[in-house]
């Protein structure tokens, strides 16, 4: 089950009416059986490994606080570690097992031994790196004394569950969301516009922009020899919004949809591509995963306090461990390396940059500035993009030399458009949509509650916006020419 399906349509109302017909000592339940069961929509058998992450962590937690308690850090420790060994390794079998696998095995080709290991051959369950990192910052949590460890087993299953943000976050933390399952949550018609007017807003991002760019995208990477240099680059810049538009979809979806039953989760994105700099827009990309490495990665390796050599390495480390979570590939690891070089030379420059700003008399705060820092940042981070896209090394390095030999700005201006077998209509809407994408950003950017404000107009203006909204998914998304439900990107991780 899927956020952009006929099931989720039918599943979501019937959990809220009966969440909030019910009498508050089993609303918990109910979120929990309703949690599983979508979950279980997906394998059945893999909701074992969802409730054995739980249980691991439940009994972990309640043992590093009561070690702490009395006094005894070093057995503390061991529940901790206990529990992060359990999950890791639960991770590494079903995500990373064929990875190493693999690369062990062209070692020991290299040393001329016949040996092989054989992976782990099982799909890979949806969304086990998310519920694993939310249940292990838990843990940390505990340990930590941020939290106390809840004895109620219901109300942390539910925390690890929650089925609006299961499969693909905001990994949310327990300070935040944990809490929020003792509330008496109430019916509030105002806050259930408000989540569906969110709602509706992630569907219009993935339907009508992440989807209809999908098609130009896979198009143009696995024919990419058809193809001239520029339409490479623009169709890996329309794979910078499709992702965004994919997985920022995701996020609003998820947030509308815990609004609507009374629950707050963090923002996930603040409007990426108007960053000024790299560290600008990992300050506003995937926030709660960067976040979680900030408190649980970074910080723990010494963070910025050891000295700036040592603040770099640890910046790498991140990084590429960031990319690795992302997918068993050495691609996802440069492209996580490659993002994370950016931020190490940006750290590095920052002093030479700024005499150079001050003895050129740049004024940062001017549109111009904020102009071409944005494209410079845009650049850097969509040419990362490319090894996140690509299957391979080997399809990213033709793609650079198709772009070096054939760069084809002629062909381009010629009519690209016929060339990705698009049609004038397509084009018009995805053009309108990213007009429309990039007008709830810079209002976002601004601090300007879109949101708040629609709903404060009077019942035309409202109607207006909700009626364009899903006229536009449905024309040109569910019930368009050709169009293919397809599932969200991020649910492969």
């Amino acid at each position: 089950m899927i956020f952009n399906s006929v099931s989720y349509l039918i599943f979501f109302p019937i959990v809220v009416l009966l969440y909030f017909a019910l009498p508050y000592k089993v609303r918990n339940v109910w979120l929990l059986i309703a949690s599983y069961y979508f979950y279980m929509n997906w394998n059945a058998k893999y909701a074992i490994l969802l409730a054995g992450s739980t249980l691991v962590t439940y009994v972990c937690s309640l043992l590093v606080e009561y070690f702490r308690a009395k006094e005894k850090q070093r057995l503390a420790k061991i529940a901790v570690a206990g529990s992060f060994f359990i999950n890791i390794g639960v991770l590494v079998a079903f995500k990373y097992s064929g990875f190493l696998a693999e690369n062990i095995n062209s070692l020991l080709d290299l040393f001329g031994q016949n040996a092989k290991l054989s992976a782990f051959d099982v799909i890979l369950p949806v969304g086990i790196s998310f519920y694993i990192f939310q249940a292990l910052s838990y843990t940390m949590d505990v340990y930590r004394g941020d939290v106390k460890a809840t004895k109620n087993l219901i109300r942390y299953a539910l925390f690890v569950s929650f089925f609006p943000q299961l499969v693909a976050g905001p990994i949310e933390r327990s300070k935040n969301l944990l809490e929020q399952f003792d509330r008496r949550q109430k019916f509030d018609v105002d806050r259930i516009r408000s989540g569906l007017l969110t709602m509706l807003w992630g569907l219009f991002m993935k339907i009508v922009i992440a989807d209809n760019l999908s098609g130009i995208v896979t198009n143009v990477y696995d024919n990419y020899l058809h193809y001239t240099g520029v339409e490479i680059l623009l169709a890996t810049a329309m794979f910078a919004f499709q992702i965004y538009c994919d997985f920022g979809g995701y996020s609003y979806i998820a947030i509308g949809s815990a609004r609507v039953l009374g629950f707050k989760l963090m923002d996930n994105f603040d409007c990426p591509y108007l960053a000024v700099s790299v560290s600008d827009f990992w300050k506003r990309w995937h926030i709660s995963l960067t976040s979680w490495f900030t408190d649980y990665l970074y910080i723990p390796l010494g963070g910025n306090r050891k000295g700036k050599v040592r603040t770099y390495v640890n910046t790498m480390i991140v990084f590429l461990v960031s990319g690795l979570w992302h997918g068993a590939n050495w691609t996802y690891v440069v492209w996580g390396g490659l993002n994370g070089l950016y931020l190490v030379l940006e750290k590095m420059s920052a002093g030479f940059r700024e005499k150079v700003r001050r003895a050129l008399g740049v004024d940062t705060a001017r549109f111009s500035y904020r102009f071409f820092a944005g494209l410079a940042t845009f650049a850097l981070v969509d040419f990362s993009w490319m090894f996140f896209r690509a299957e391979s090394f080997s399809q990213v390095y033709g793609m650079l030399r198709q772009i070096k030999a054939n760069f084809g700005i002629v062909r381009l201006l010629g009519g690209a458009v016929e060339n990705w077998g698009l049609d004038t209509t397509t084009v018009l809407v995805l053009v309108l949509a990213f007009l429309v994408l990039m007008l709830v950003d810079v209002c976002r950017y601004k601090k300007i509650d879109l949101n708040s404000f629609v709903l404060r107009q009077g019942a035309p203006f409202r109607y207006m916006v909700y009626t364009g909204l899903l006229l536009l998914i449905m024309l040109f998304g569910v019930y368009g020419y050709e169009y293919t439900q397809t599932a969200f990107i991020y649910f492969q991780f």
